[in-house]
């Protein structure tokens, strides 16, 4: 069944258009993603579907009986209710129907007290009516839901006579999730709902949200959720959609295959244009061909004009670099204690990080995690302890929330009165690799998205060419293109990286160590996030395991492991082996790649020289060109055979 069916969709902000001929489809049961770069009009099409936003024209189908929930990006629930109150709200049919079960049972109670026996039997049959409705809309487990889903968002039962009004900003974003999520609408329309999440919460909402009977219809940034959640994706760029079925990275596999077989299609026809082009040109003169070239001409005119298909929009364009080497010690820390006034949130803190390290520190929203990046770059003072730098160590710090950039500065100056010395040529060509190109360098720093005052942030973090980077939530407010040219530049950075992030996706491809945070200190895991959530299993069951045994043989016996459970288990770790593995062969093709492409820059200026007659006609300097042109092209050769191997594999 479609429960929404968006046809011919347009829609403009006076001259502009943001959205032109949109088509997209939600059936019963389906999981989709609405992805897209930033401003490219996602919330404006999700506003629309849900009626807060007018559109010029267009039709969109619904269903009258479907019931359809929206939340929009960083909603918080606005109340002066409690916790509990307020999630009791979303059940006030039940309560009522409940409130009339129990006035019911009294009256049945007393079988007198009716005019007739009619009258009594008639209570009995609505008593019962009723009593399967109830039962059937959930009226013996509302409470239970209630508390399910609290607890998921991480709201102790000691919280729920807590009011809505005195919560924080992120506590208010997740209640509002929580409220929505338990109306249970047969379609779910949620516009970044990852925001505010930490990474246990994230996990319990894609268990939630996989189990979940009606259809959902989402907006992420988050690659990791994208990929656990959804089997259809519509892509909205240039203001039109296309779909692409399957996860994110599926979508990503088919948008660069139908890129290239349209790029292909489309040469093909530019060299069939061109041969008939060329006849035409050079037999329409003639009296013998002339009548074959006007055959031509009148092909040419019948043929279908096929355009250069259009590749992504701009990225931005950037590398991270140092302006000189830290020793092998970069930091450490020992026996340090962090809180605020007499409140400690984190005590007994031990980390160390070495030089060329990639370290994301994870742990619950709350726990200490900004604070202890607050103290290593000198914003916050430790209760106890000591933190030590390495020599020549120089620290480029990334704020999450973005206090440096509250300036009435336009953008150009922002960065330039930072960097005076550096000629204003410079700093624009700087500023138009995060894409800051125009009018743009002249907006007030006040008046940008989240997503600019990110790639503005990013902008300056670069400039001062740290050799370690402090980094709280760096993809927070970034699209799906821009985190992953990030990734690209800080997989590429010689210094030393110690990060804050819930975007697991690129914890995994970042982290060469997992550091979890906890209120009795620092755990550490080396490896990636897909090593650290095995690694915590194994120790949970290692745990389970010993409490088995101090159990007793008995408690063990009837405990004991199935043998499709240890199948899992080995079906885990083959997955995991077998992801690392894929991992290690694109890096080794991307390596190779590179390589070849170096190798064949360096053929071509040898070439190029052969053709120099000062090179020709001097028989040793020919010669010597000519050896290594031979040499650098059984390289080559080398190079795509093992190219070619790796190929195969994936195949």
């Amino acid at each position: 069944m479609i429960l929404l069916q968006c046809v011919q969709l347009n829609k403009s902000f006076g001259v502009e258009p943001i959205l032109s001929n949109v088509k997209l489809e939600v059936q019963t049961g389906e999981r989709t993603a609405l992805v897209g770069r930033n401003g490219t009009g996602k919330s404006t099409l999700l506003k629309i579907i849900t009626g807060e936003l007018p559109y010029d024209s267009g039709e969109i189908i619904k269903p009258k009986d479907v019931t359809i929930g929206y939340l929009s990006q960083n909603t918080g629930l606005e109340s002066t209710k409690s916790i509990w109150d307020e999630m009791m709200s979303v059940f006030s049919h039940l309560r009522k129907m409940e409130s009339d079960l129990r006035n019911m049972e009294k009256k049945m109670s007393d079988p007198q007290s009716f005019e007739s026996n009619e009258a009594y039997e008639k209570l009995l049959a609505d008593y019962d009516q009723l009593q399967v409705r109830f039962n059937d809309e959930g009226g013996y487990q509302y409470e239970a839901d209630i508390r399910s889903v609290l607890s998921g968002l991480h709201f102790d039962d000691r919280d729920y006579d807590t009011p809505i009004n005195t919560l924080s900003g992120g506590q208010k974003t997740r209640l509002a999730l929580g409220k929505l999520l338990l109306t249970k609408p047969d379609l779910l329309i949620l516009d970044e709902p990852t925001n505010h999440l930490d990474i246990e919460t994230l996990t319990w909402l894609e268990n939630y949200l996989n189990n979940y009977s009606g259809a959902i219809l989402l907006v992420s940034h988050d690659r990791y959720f994208l990929d656990k959640i959804v089997d259809n994706v519509y892509e909205l760029s240039r203001t039109k959609t296309t779909k692409f079925t399957g996860n994110y990275s599926t979508y990503l596999e088919k948008k660069a295959k139908q890129y290239e077989q349209e790029m292909k299609r489309f040469e093909k026809h530019q060299e069939e244009v061109k041969r008939l082009e060329d006849f035409v040109q050079k037999n329409i003169a003639r009296a013998s061909t002339s009548k074959r070239a006007q055959s031509r001409r009148k092909q040419l005119e019948k043929m279908e004009t096929i355009d250069r298909p259009e590749g992504d929009l701009a990225s931005a364009k950037f590398q991270f670099d140092i302006k000189k080497q830290s020793g092998n010690d970069v930091l450490s820390i020992e026996k340090a204690a962090l809180g605020y006034g007499d409140e400690t949130i984190l005590q007994d803190v031990n980390l160390h990080l070495n030089r060329g390290e990639s370290v994301a520190l994870i742990g619950p929203n709350g726990i200490g995690k900004t604070s202890l990046l607050k103290a290593i770059n000198g914003n916050l003072s430790l209760k106890e302890g000591n933190i030590r730098y390495g020599s020549n160590v120089t620290i480029g710090y990334y704020d999450q929330e973005q206090t440096n950039l509250r300036s009435n500065k336009d953008v150009l100056h922002e960065l330039w009165d930072d960097y005076p010395l550096t000629p204003e040529k410079d700093i624009r060509t700087v500023l138009g690799n995060f894409l800051f190109s125009g009018e743009d360098v002249l907006k007030s720093v006040q008046d940008l998205s989240g997503g600019e005052k990110a790639r503005l942030a990013l902008a300056k973090l670069m400039m001062k060419k740290a050799n370690l980077l402090i980094l709280d939530e760096p993809t927070n407010h970034l699209d799906l293109d821009s985190k992953e040219v990030l990734e690209s530049a800080l997989i590429e950075y010689p210094g030393t990286i110690l990060f804050v992030s819930h975007d697991r996706y690129f914890i995994n491809r970042m982290a060469s160590r997992i550091a979890e945070v906890s209120p009795q200190g620092i755990d550490d895991y080396l490896g990636d996030y897909d090593y650290y959530v095995a690694k915590k299993w194994e120790n949970a069951e290692r745990e389970r395991l010993k409490l088995e045994e101090e159990m007793g043989h008995e408690a063990k016996g009837n405990s004991k492991k199935k043998p499709h459970e240890q199948d899992a288990k080995q079906a885990f770790e083959q997955d995991k082996a077998a992801k690392r593995k894929e991992r290690q062969r694109k890096r080794k093709i991307e390596d190779l790649e590179a390589n070849i492409e170096e190798k064949e820059t360096h053929i071509s200026e040898l070439e190029n020289q052969l053709l120099d007659p000062d090179v020709y006609q001097d028989h040793e300097r020919a010669a010597s060109v000519n050896e290594q042109l031979e040499k650098l092209r059984h390289e080559v050769d080398d190079l795509f055979i093992e190219w070619e191997q790796l190929q195969t594999e994936d195949e």
